[in-house]
């Protein structure tokens, strides 16, 4: 039963393991957690509080952790996944050939694709997600708006991005013309996303950010005027940088600098900006990036698949900078699985740096409290502690992968998990068993393949 506030009290109790990555990064053995509506009232590892509860989730032979956090996707790209002629492809050979096929986009593909891919994540075990939706063709411009409600239908935690491209081909810029806006356009529109979208409130469940898409896609101009438009509204920003050699032989030729430079150059060396990638990174690079608190959205399976190159994240991590992990678009990461990319993370700093450069624990904070500091919300998301926002995962440890583990946290990345046994984001229980609780959303599978193979049919 309710307590007399009406508050709707959740105990999860006999957690085998409950790793907190709190302060002093606890892990609670045999231990309980106390949810009251949507914030955590209490945990520990001794006895459990006395009820009433309205409902009592029992932890054996299952590890929680902080529901995870993922810094950087493009939703829409779920929709092209394993695209032929395009899954082989550096990056700006890739992007010509599927600007070709995105351009196609409409409403009904935004939504599907944004709840089936905010479905996979929060399978995974993810419960707050950015999107960057650069790509407006003609006549789409309020797809922001339909992806927010699609996220709203999954109950996910979400920050999308009002992105933009100006600089067409036409102009030197990678993009045809047909997908790119005025910047006039642009700022309009950024400010209405953010007067009808932006929750700044604490616990919010959507919060806005603006994100040019990069340096070979819009103008300087429109970089500084989209800084001061966020600024005036006290919102983040975002954008790709540093991906590729490509893309700092284009900056050179364009702007006369590299890619850390030219950010400075348009007022983008703030601690306001996170940036995803950030590949190709000089040592003066990095320390001026973690000087301006700046954060890091690290993409590990994407950039393999292109060919991009390995971040040195042990490098910007010893600086001081935030990193998160993301899962990143389609055809550049066909999965967005985020406990899968905490594995992924690990085994590519590995493989440059050696063995001990990134533990699980590691991969497992940088996917969780490494993305909330990211996104500038660790004081309420990213670890599990008394007063933060009651979002969680829980792991069966029973499952065959499993069979063997003997550290049960370490086991989640080693052991190659794939998808959470509970769920819950803001006191609200999402995947239970292993399932949706909600199975209508299941129906948006076949919708989604359909709605692709039309796609991935049309255009050039």
């Amino acid at each position: 039963m309710r307590d007399r506030s009406g508050v709707r009290r959740i105990l999860f109790r006999d957690v085998d393991v409950i790793a907190t990555f709190d302060a002093e990064r606890r892990e609670l053995r045999g231990g309980w957690l106390l949810v009251e509506g949507n914030r955590i009232a209490a945990l520990g590892d001794g006895p459990a509080p006395a009820g009433p509860f309205d409902e009592i989730v029992s932890g054996r032979d299952r590890v929680m952790i902080p529901g995870m956090v993922n810094t950087h996707h493009h939703l829409y790209q779920t929709l092209f996944r394993a695209v032929p002629g395009a899954a082989d492809k550096e990056l700006f050979d890739w992007l010509l050939f599927l600007y070709e096929k995105w351009r196609g986009i409409d409403e009904d593909a935004v939504r599907t694709s944004a709840i089936v891919g905010c479905l996979e994540l929060l399978l995974s075990g993810c419960t707050t997600t950015t999107d960057h939706l650069y790509l407006f063709p003609r006549g789409r411009e309020k797809l922001t708006d339909v992806e927010i409600e699609a996220a709203g239908e999954v109950g996910i935690r979400f920050h999308p991005t009002r992105g933009s491209m100006s600089l067409s081909r036409d102009e030197g810029g990678l993009p045809p013309p047909d997908v790119v806006e005025k910047e006039a356009e642009i700022l309009r529109d950024s400010e209405r996303i953010l007067a009808r979208w932006h929750d700044p409130s604490p616990g919010a469940m959507v919060r806005i950010a603006l994100a040019p898409c990069s340096p070979f896609s819009v103008t300087p101009e429109l970089m500084r005027d989209t800084a001061a438009l966020a600024r005036e509204h006290g919102v983040l920003l975002h954008t790709h940088l540093a991906e590729t050699t490509d893309e700092e032989e284009f900056c050179r030729a364009k702007f006369g600098m590299r890619p850390v430079d030219y950010l400075e150059s348009v007022g983008w060396l703030a601690p306001d900006v996170w940036l995803a990638h950030l590949v190709h990174l000089t040592s003066d690079d990095i320390r001026r990036l973690a000087h301006a608190g700046v954060g890091m959205a690290h993409c590990p399976s994407s950039n393999m698949i292109l060919g991009s190159g390995i971040p040195p994240v042990p490098e910007v991590l010893g600086a001081g900078m935030a990193v998160g992990l993301a899962v990143d678009g389609s055809a550049s990461n066909d999965a967005s699985n985020m406990i899968r990319e905490a594995r992924q993370a690990m085994l590519l700093a590995r493989v440059k740096y050696g063995a001990s450069a990134m533990t699980a624990r590691k991969a497992l904070e940088l996917a969780t409290l490494g993305g909330a500091r990211v996104l500038h919300r660790d004081e309420e998301v990213g670890s599990l502690a008394a007063g933060k926002c009651a979002d969680l995962s829980l792991w069966d440890l029973s499952a065959l992968e499993f069979a063997g583990a003997a550290d049960p946290v370490a086991a989640l990345v080693h052991c190659g998990a794939q998808y959470a046994d509970l769920v819950m984001v803001d006191g609200e229980i999402r995947v239970q068993g292993g399932r949706l609780v909600d199975d209508r959303l299941y129906d948006f599978i076949p919708r989604q393949r359909a709605i692709g193979r039309k796609l991935v049919g049309e255009g050039g």
